[in-house]
């Protein structure tokens, strides 16, 4: 297997993107969302200038992207963390260089606190939000259920050190 390296995301690499979304969707602890949106709808929904993909011998196995929590102005600077990652690529550290990168371009882009929501059960993803820098804010008890199962939420939040 080759090196993980990472891109920018773009429409070409929707077909790739969709596939492990879905994929995710599948987990039932990855998202509330039921079905894969367009390319419209997914791409008016995160912010474009902090989308990557991560690929191994030019085969696309994850992306991080961006979304804003607000379109209030005193939250510009305030978006909410995605990671996903191909089944197949799942325990190969790519989760973390993705989140690692999203960092260093959110920072880029003056963004000063980054959040994720994640289901309580997602250990490992709680996990590699903790190791790059995130902490536990609270937990949102049935915050909303999925199939009919009522799922307890993390809210964790990392502050950048760089932005202020």
């Amino acid at each position: 297997m080759g090196a993980v390296t990472t891109r920018y995301l773009t429409k070409e690499h929707w077909a790739s993107v969709s596939r492990i979304y879905a994929d995710g969707i599948a987990t039932r602890i990855a998202t509330f969302e039921t079905e894969v949106p367009s390319w419209k709808q997914w791409h008016n929904k995160h912010i474009e200038s902090c989308r990557i993909v991560a690929l191994i011998d030019d085969k696309i196995v994850g992306f991080a992207v961006l979304s804003n929590v607000s379109k209030r102005e005193v939250y510009l600077g305030v978006a909410e963390v995605s990671v996903y990652v191909d089944s197949e690529f799942r325990r190969q550290h790519i989760a973390e260089t993705l989140l690692k990168q999203l960092i260093i371009e959110s920072e880029g882009q003056g963004f000063w606190t980054l959040q994720a929501g994640i289901f309580s059960k997602n250990e490992a993803s709680i996990a590699l939000h903790e190791k790059c820098g995130f902490r536990v804010v609270g937990v949102r008890k049935k915050i909303g259920q999925l199939h009919g199962v009522w799922h307890d939420n993390h809210f964790l939040e990392r502050r950048s050190s760089l932005v202020n």
